[in-house]
Order: C-alpha cells, then sequence, then structure tokens
C-alpha cells in the first residue's frame, strides 16, 4: 500500500507554496508488507555531488534513464569542471548532477535539492547553501578525515559539530560498505573504491522505487570487455539497493508515480539537447534528401554532436574532425558547395574563428548551418558553464553588411525541431544559418516525444540543371546569381553539372552573373539584396500566453531561459496575478508581429543569461524601454528569482 500526497496544478514546477515536498515531509505513510513505510510524493529534486572522478555524472545519467523509463517527466542539470580531473577534494573539483523528477508536467531542474548525495566533504560545502531545511543529506563518512575537511576550510567534521541540525543527514561509511560488498572480486582497494557511486546510486534506486533492470544491463555492456568489473558494479549496486532495504537509518521510501497526464499519446525517450540536435541534423538530411557533411573542430560543449553524428554513416552522414576550427568550417563550406547539407559545429571561441568563412557563405549564398553551444566567455571563459552571450555575435560578427538567420531552441527536446527549422531555412533561402543552443540544454535532458515519419517536413530542394536566362541575341545562359522572386534564393548548381560552371569567391559578385564586380551601385544592390533575403525568410508570428487577456506585463524570453521564465510565470498567476508569455525562436529575422505585441503592453521584461543582448535589439528595433533582467554566474536561472522579478514589474 502506498499514501497519495496531492498534486494540484498549482504545485507544478513553479508553485508558490507547497513547492518542494522533502522526503520524510508527505502525509499519511503507511508501512508495506516488508515493514518499510512508503510514502507518495508528487516530485523530488535529487543532487548527487563529489570528485569529478567518482562518477556522479554517469549515477546521474543511470538514475535519470530509470526515471524515463517509469514515465514521470523529468529535467537535469549536469554541473562539473572544465577539467578532466580537477584536484580531487577541492571546491573547485566538485562535480555534481541535479534531476527533478514528477508525476506532472515540470520545466526546469529545480530551485533546491530535496536530496543531496555528498561523497566527500567538498561536495557538501559546495552545495550546502542550495539546500532547503529539512533536505535530506545522504554523506559518504569515510570521507570525512582530517585532511580532505582542511581542503575545504572545516575546523571541525560538519557531522558532528550541530552545523546539520537542520537537515536530515543519513551518515553513510559509502566506501567501506562498497568495498566489503565486493570483497569476493578480488580488486585492490582503489578499484573497489571506484564503484561506490554504483552503491550510492543502488540506494537511492530503492529509496525511490527506481527500476533496475536498465542499469544492470548497461554496466554488463558498458564493461563487456571486462566482465569482472562489469560484475563488481553490479554487485556493488545491487549492495546499495540492499542496504535501503535492511538499515534502520532509512525507515522510509517513496514513491513517485509515472506522469500519466503530461504527454501526449506517442512513444517517448530521455534525450539531450546535444542528442536532440544530432537526430534532427540527420532527420534534416534524411528529408532534404542530401547527404549530411559535418566538418567540425572538438570544443566543449559541443563536441557530443561530432561524436554522434560519427556513428550513422548509414544515414548518409559524414563527419570531418579538422585540425581547428577554420578548417572545419572551411570543409563544411566546401560540402555545401557540392550539393552536402552542410553543418559546423562550435561553441563563443570558435565562431570567432570561424566568422570570415560565415562572411564568404553569405557572399556565395550556400546553405549552412553553424551551431553554436554557447558556453561562458570571453575567450575560453567558462568551458562547462552556460550562458546566452553570443547573441550579438551572430547577428553582427562579420565584417561588412553579412546577414544570417538565427534560430534558437528552448529546451533540450526542442532542439531536434530547431535543427529541422534552421536547415529549412538555410536550404530554403541559400543562406548560412546560426543555431544557438548553450551548455545548460546541450547536456540537460528531459523526455522527448519521437515524431512519426510522416509529421516530418519536407526539405527536398530542387537542384540547377540547366540554363536559366536568355541573352539579347537570344543565347541561352545559366545565370548562378538570378533569382527565385518569392525567396531571393540563387539556384544551387552542383559542381559537375554540364554548362552550369561558375565563378565562386569572396570579391562581390555582379547581379545575375556573378562575374566580379567593383562597380559601386551593383555593390550597393548586392548588399541591399542579400539584406532583403534575410528580412524575408518566413518565420510563424509570435504566439503569446495571456491566459486573462488582461496582463499589461510581458515576459518575452529566448533560448533556455523559457524553462525558467515558464516555472516562474506559473508561481506569479498561482498568486492571483495577471502576466503575459512569449518566447522568441526565430531572433533574425524577428516575427513580424513582435513589434505589434511588445506595444500591447505597458511593460516588457526580458529575462537573459547576457548582459542584455536581446533587450539592446528590442529597444534599437522597436523603440521600446525594454526592462533587462541578467545572470551571468554560469548556471541558469531559477524559477523563485524570477518570480520575484515579474512580481515587482507588475506592481511597479
Amino acid at each position: 500500500m502506498t499514501s497519495q500526497v496531492s498534486s494540484p496544478a498549482e504545485q507544478a514546477d513553479g508553485a508558490p507554496t507547497g513547492e518542494r515536498p522533502a522526503p520524510g515531509g508527505a502525509n499519511g505513510g503507511v508501512h508495506n508488507g516488508g515493514g518499510k513505510e512508503v510514502r507518495r510524493l508528487d516530485r523530488v529534486i535529487i543532487r548527487f555531488a563529489g570528485d569529478s572522478g567518482d562518477g556522479m555524472q554517469l549515477t546521474g545519467d543511470r538514475f535519470t534513464s530509470e526515471t524515463a523509463s517509469f514515465g514521470n517527466d523529468l529535467s537535469t542539470l549536469p554541473n562539473f569542471p572544465a577539467e578532466i580531473r580537477a584536484p580531487a577534494g577541492t571546491l573547485p573539483g566538485v562535480s555534481s548532477f541535479q534531476l527533478h523528477f514528477a508525476d506532472h508536467d515540470i520545466l526546469t531542474p529545480g530551485d533546491a535539492p530535496n536530496v543531496l548525495v555528498a561523497m566527500n566533504p567538498a561536495a557538501l560545502k559546495a552545495n550546502l547553501g542550495d539546500l532547503p531545511r529539512g533536505a535530506e543529506i545522504i554523506v559518504n563518512t569515510d570521507e570525512f578525515t582530517k585532511r580532505p575537511m582542511a581542503k575545504v576550510g572545516y575546523a571541525t567534521s560538519p557531522l558532528e559539530d550541530g552545523s546539520l541540525d537542520a537537515y536530515n543527514v543519513h551518515p553513510v561509511p559509502l566506501t567501506t560498505l562498497t568495498i566489503e560488498a565486493l570483497k569476493e572480486f578480488g580488486l585492490s582497494r582503489k578499484e573497489a573504491e571506484r564503484s561506490k557511486n554504483m552503491f550510492a546510486l543502488g540506494l537511492l534506486s530503492w529509496m525511490y522505487h527506481r527500476p533496475t533492470e536498465g542499469t544492470e544491463k548497461f554496466l554488463r555492456q558498458k564493461f563487456a570487455k571486462k566482465p569482472d568489473i562489469a560484475e563488481a558494479n553490479v554487485a556493488a549496486f545491487r549492495a546499495g539497493w540492499n542496504f535501503g532495504e535492511t538499515t534502520e537509518d532509512f525507515a522510509v521510501s517513496y514513491e513517485v508515480a509515472p506522469a500519466t497526464k503530461a504527454f501526449p499519446t506517442g512513444t517517448y525517450r530521455n534525450i539531450s539537447g546535444n542528442l536532440a540536435l544530432a537526430y534532427g541534423l540527420i532527420a534534416a538530411g534524411q528529408q532534404a534528401d542530401l547527404p549530411l557533411y559535418l566538418g567540425s573542430y572538438p570544443i566543449t560543449p559541443a563536441s557530443d554532436i561530432l561524436h554522434e553524428l560519427s556513428k550513422h554513416k548509414n544515414f548518409g552522414v559524414r563527419t570531418f574532425q579538422a585540425e581547428d576550427e577554420i578548417a572545419g568550417i572551411g570543409a563544411a563550406l566546401g560540402a555545401a558547395f557540392g550539393g552536402a547539407l552542410a553543418v559546423t559545429t562550435t561553441s563563443g571561441p570558435g565562431v570567432a574563428l570561424k566568422s570570415e568563412t560565415i562572411g564568404l557563405a553569405v557572399s556565395l549564398e550556400l546553405p549552412l548551418l553553424i551551431v553554436d553551444i554557447q558556453r561562458g566567455g570571453p575567450s575560453t571563459g567558462l568551458p562547462t558553464k552556460t550562458e546566452q552571450a553570443d547573441l550579438l555575435q551572430a547577428m553582427y560578427g562579420r565584417n561588412g553588411e553579412a546577414p544570417v538567420p538565427i534560430v534558437a531552441p528552448k529546451t533540450p527536446a526542442d532542439c531536434f525541431d530547431a535543427a529541422l527549422d534552421a536547415a529549412r531555412i538555410a536550404l530554403t533561402y541559400r543562406t548560412p544559418v546560426f543555431l544557438l543552443s548553450d551548455g545548460y540544454l546541450a547536456n540537460g535532458s528531459e523526455p522527448w516525444r519521437i515524431p512519426e515519419l510522416d509529421d516530418l517536413p519536407d526539405l527536398r530542394v530542387r537542384f540547377a540543371t540547366g540554363t536559366n536566362h536568355t541573352l539579347a541575341d537570344g543565347t541561352e545562359v545559366f545565370w548562378p546569381y538570378k533569382r527565385d522572386p518569392e525567396t531571393l534564393a540563387r539556384p544551387w548548381a552542383v559542381p559537375g553539372t554540364p554548362g552550369l560552371e561558375h565563378r565562386i569567391g569572396g570579391i562581390e559578385k555582379q547581379d545575375g552573373t556573378g562575374n566580379i564586380s567593383y562597380d559601386p551601385a551593383n555593390h550597393d544592390f548586392m548588399v541591399r539584396t542579400r539584406q532583403a533575403k534575410i528580412d524575408g525568410v518566413v518565420v510563424p508570428d509570435l504566439e503569446v500566453d495571456d491566459p486573462s487577456g488582461e496582463a499589461r506585463t510581458l515576459v518575452l524570453g529566448w533560448g533556455s531561459t523559457y524553462g525558467p521564465i515558464t516555472a516562474a510565470v506559473r508561481r506569479v498567476r498561482g498568486e492571483g496575478e495577471r502576466i503575459a508569455q512569449a518566447h522568441l525562436r526565430h531572433l533574425n529575422p524577428f516575427p513580424a508581429n513582435l513589434g505589434q505585441v511588445l506595444k500591447a503592453y505597458d511593460t516588457v521584461v526580458v529575462p537573459e543569461m547576457n548582459l542584455g543582448q536581446l533587450a539592446t535589439l528590442i529597444r534599437a528595433r522597436y523603440l521600446v524601454d525594454a526592462r533587462s533582467h541578467t545572470q551571468v554566474s554560469g548556471m541558469p536561472f531559477k524559477a523563485e528569482q524570477l518570480a520575484e522579478v515579474f512580481k515587482e514589474a507588475i506592481n511597479d
């Protein structure tokens, strides 16, 4: 038997009250047949934290996968150092993985964890400030010795000095228990210790009734070439589960029911933003009936796309890992000239290096996708942290007038659709297109409804096959810059097509013929024509969420701020306030109705993870005094903080 904790609509992600049901704080628990109490919660936020070598990302990934298979809605926030192996036991070396899962629709990884699994003193100290009173802390007591505590400034043990009295602390000797469980495998102490994350995963899987079969199968596949290590990890995982079942310290376990009402009918899987984006690119190639070519140079946090696409040669995907960023985009542009759906992936520093070739793609008017997974800057900045600070670089970061469309996904799963949308624009209008994701979307995950093939857009294009212009003397010729009257796109002539030879290069082209031209009037015409082509890109009108129709304050966002903004808007509405919300996918060109939408509200608030780049564009383009709210901490917004900002804007 289980007891049910109510899950009213206002307790959805971002609810104003009762927002974080801490384990142990649910009502009406009953005992199951095994003597352990089971309580049902509507949602839980768990954070695994430890050294970057403790396997916290793997632990979080496995818990997430099992949670997805169980049917909960979920959202994740991996957070790790930039170093491959950061200094052990130090605050900069802490790696964490936060998972928010629920029996209803949620939008963010959660503002504060209900449960912290701390593998060492550094993990405890780095994350303690985020915990609400009453939160559960599962702490590996084996690591709380004098030297590890001294590394992070603990003069006395926080497990003994009363500083954790506000929390429900579970001291567990994870390392000792793991080594004891693996005695029969004949492993060294160091080898056995590596499995302590699996012990912790087993314990948490018991606490929250997660499935286990998938994790055991995963471990056997991952270590297929080392079956002894595989079985040792499975044994540690089972030992953690059994420890939860038998120890008196964990008298309660918890259930979070599947989110049966949160999703439309369909087949779902858990997916990260980078994986969704890679799948979207593959789908675009298939829908366009073109080979997909990726020219790329590895860079955090975009490298996963290169890794994933390299696995899919069966879909006509070719990947080229170049020696640098410039070579990567150069190869991609060459593939576009050759008739492929061409892509280059990077992050902010790489965009700077690619800028001249992006300008060349603008001049050549060839389809090319530039995928920018934004991270903290400037320069190499914060490689593993998130930011939205490349918008103005994408908009203007090239010499000369070189306009490029910009598309931004709003959630990890939306990266799939955004990739298809970017490909549509690139192929239809013969232009490079920026796809602006970021580290939060790239590494975060959520359930994704796998689309039906019949629902995907038709992206097929027609290559030029013959002459398209008649000279005054009646001669039939091919003009490479003769434009489609609707889209202003030029013909796409694949090299080797008889009679369609034409010049390419960065020097200005003569209208129509494509010959080199230094004529001032022609340059003026070509610059304005290229701008008009981008201005004419067809994008959907901006949709506004304003249930009452009487709101006077509008929140306008773009990209990955969607989740925190929407969660905050829900909170504000739950308190009886009226507020409208709109979210931009297309940042160049803006939706045609954006100006009309902005002028319909007295106050426009623009939250961004930069210093106000979209707000700057909005003010300049529409002469609207947009109120900018910014954050550049390397972490996503918290819904609670945004809710306070929105209430202040409403009441001003």
